[in-house]
């Protein structure tokens, strides 16, 4: 059979002009217009006879052209938009592939509400912001899973943020979010709240956990999780995400603790410019000042507990006198560095003090024993 259209199959149309015959007329002039061969008369013809086919009463015989056409350049546009409001079997594979189809069509067919066409048009490649800010707005949940896990697709952080707001009892939208590899900071984040906050309730109703104990664990991992999600993130995007954490009350002493207790010195930086209102060049100057008076103004001006000054004093010693290979090794080191620094100050301290402290450092510390005069044991983890 002819790969391309012949003046012979337009005869035996003509003579014969059966929904199969027009079934491989279809496919043959999707052949054509996806290719280079055709002059542009030719190409106009084949246009105009796909003009023709696209309002055959036969839904086999669209669905054949649409399938057909669906990577075509050449495939005119209204052409297009009409077999992009066909019924769903006609219309997928055009929504899916065809970038004929500009933002405002899909647009519009999005709005049309039907979840199928919302699907298609989520699977596309290199989908707009725009298009993909509908979606979130008007389309149904499978649609927005199928959008976040569309690794081609633009999708705003505003976005996200509206997927979080209208989807936050949806896990299925929340997973898709979790291994999206270009998900904002500051969404990660705040994905890393909602996570948590089902997993207090599933700890509260089949542990048999008191709300309090849950909480703290939760916290726990929450923080351990957000230190981890900033790793690496730019100036811009840690920025964001410690300005965002702020605002919503999450940008806790003890995540800020953790922080530097643990290395990670650009999050403790950005936390602290956040909690005191000073730019971020200047709370550095201040944290790593020689002097410490400049990190004990901050500390104040962040409004940062009194009985935490010490541990966040001896980690910043320890920051300022460490150089990091980036090796697992170096950053148990440095912890333990910071215990011994931290465990210090202990045996000069009241004892409600000290019992904060330690109940603070709990979730923080690795493997280090208190002071034997206090006769506390701390063992943790993070």
């Amino acid at each position: 059979m002819p790969a391309t259209l012949s003046s012979h199959d337009v005869a035996r149309l003509m003579a014969e002009p059966s929904p199969d015959m027009r079934v491989e007329l279809a496919g043959k002039l999707a052949s054509d217009l996806s290719g280079k061969r055709l002059t542009a008369a030719e190409v106009a013809l084949a246009q105009d006879i796909v003009r023709i086919l696209a309002k055959d009463v036969e839904v086999k015989v669209r669905a054949a052209l649409s399938r057909g056409l669906r990577h075509a350049s050449l495939l005119p546009h209204d052409v297009a938009k009409k077999l992009a409001n066909d019924v769903e079997f006609v219309a997928l594979p055009l929504l899916a592939d065809s970038l004929v189809l500009t933002d405002a069509d899909l647009i519009e067919i999005v709005r049309g509400n039907s979840g199928p066409k919302q699907e298609a048009i989520a699977s596309r490649p290199n989908l707009s912001e725009a298009v993909s800010d509908v979606i979130i707005i008007r389309a149904q949940e499978p649609a927005v899973v199928m959008l976040m896990g569309n690794e081609r697709a633009s999708i705003a952080s505003a976005s996200f943020h509206r997927a979080l707001d209208r989807f936050a009892g949806s896990i299925r939208v929340k997973e898709a979010m979790v291994l999206s590899a270009r998900l904002p900071l500051a969404v990660a984040e705040r994905l890393v709240t909602m996570v948590s906050k089902a997993l207090q309730t599933h700890l509260v109703m089949h542990h048999d956990l008191a709300p309090a104990i849950a909480s703290d664990i939760v916290l726990s991992a929450r923080e351990h999780a957000v230190i981890h999600l900033s790793s690496g993130a730019s100036d811009t995007n840690l920025q964001h995400m410690v300005t965002h954490m702020h605002r919503h009350g999450r940008l806790t002493p003890s995540l800020l603790l953790r922080a530097i207790c643990t290395g990670d010195v650009a999050f403790f930086e950005a936390g602290m410019a956040v909690r005191s209102g000073i730019s971020l060049d200047h709370t550095q100057i201040l944290i790593h000042e020689p002097g410490r008076r400049g990190l004990e103004a901050l500390y104040r001006k962040a409004a940062m507990p009194a009985a935490l000054y010490g541990a966040v004093l001896a980690a910043v010693e320890v920051v300022d006198d460490t150089v990091f290979d980036g090796t697992p090794l170096e950053r148990e080191r440095f912890r333990s560095r910071v215990i011994t620094g931290v465990l210090t100050l202990v045996e000069t301290m009241d004892d409600a003090d000290a019992d904060y402290l330690l109940d603070r450092l709990e979730e923080v510390l690795v493997h280090c024993p208190a002071p034997a005069s206090r006769g506390v044991a701390v063992t943790a983890t993070l």
